[in-house]
């Protein structure tokens, strides 16, 4: 049984946790995922205790959660019946079958991140929008730093350096690329956050997205709307991948597209 499975499937104290998010929590995220088209079917993989299925189906969309968690399905389905508990590898759905898909604050849990990326890439259409949004392990600039691979001047420097390493190895051997793993602190009482097991950062996940025959968008260190010059000046310049969150938007490409961007490699 893996880290979900023992850890979340049964967890109350944590689906107790989400279940208390404020909507500013989740508003840049769940605006993000939605196309513009009222009907599109939409996808929250993690949904928690359901809040953006929920604002996503009362803006006009056929939304759909997922998670790993008893607890949280519990507590998702009192705003979708389209809310369902999978088992945090195949997303139980079709291939290309959803408008956009997104995962907030999940893939830093999950076993297979690299999977689990091509997952969500794989049930969506093309010229989908998909939508990732985790914390960046890798945060070199920044204050208030809650995980302890973030805190201190010497967690600051190895990161920009393994940073560095990524760089070099994306452009020597990308075949080689991984997301780092980490060992979960694991805190009684329950404590969010700490308990991630991945290392997650903008720069990987847009190189994976990538990888899987999208275009990504745009990468922001924000995953929360802040005042717009603020926001502005936090993402203009590729110092964003050294600070506070990962939250990275990129579109499916079509089957023609991809075909061309492979003659051309």
């Amino acid at each position: 049984m893996g880290h979900q499975e023992s850890y979340y499937r049964h967890n109350e104290a944590y689906a107790e946790f989400l279940a208390n998010w404020d909507a500013a929590f989740y508003a840049k995220y769940t605006d993000t995922l939605m196309t513009g088209r009222a009907g599109d079917r939409v996808l929250d993989v993690g949904c928690g205790a359901g809040q953006a299925v929920g604002q996503l189906t009362e803006a006009g969309y056929e939304a759909y959660g997922v998670d790993v968690s008893e607890p949280n399905i519990e507590r998702a389905r009192k705003f979708s019946d389209r809310c369902q508990l999978y088992d945090g590898r195949r997303l139980p759905f079709a291939d290309g079958h959803f408008a956009s898909v997104g995962a907030l604050n999940v893939l830093e849990h999950v076993e297979e991140p690299e999977a689990f990326i091509a997952e969500l890439v794989r049930v969506t259409a093309s010229n989908g929008r998909i939508v990732i949004s985790s914390p960046n392990f890798f945060r070199v600039l920044g204050f208030r730093d809650y995980h302890p691979k973030m805190r201190g001047l010497a967690n600051k420097l190895a990161n920009w350096r393994r940073l560095r390493e990524k760089r070099r190895q994306m452009k020597s051997a990308p075949e080689q690329v991984r997301f780092d793993r980490m060992t979960p602190i694991i805190k009684e009482p329950f404590t969010p956050d700490d308990d991630a097991i991945v290392a997650t950062n903008g720069l990987e996940m847009k190189f994976f997205l990538e990888r899987n025959g999208c275009r990504v968008e745009r990468v922001e260190c924000t995953d929360r709307y802040v005042q717009f010059p603020l926001g502005l000046l936090l993402n203009l310049t590729p110092l964003r991948h050294l600070m506070f969150n990962a939250f990275v938007v990129a579109c499916k490409a079509t089957a023609t597209d991809r075909a061309a961007a492979h003659a051309n490699v």
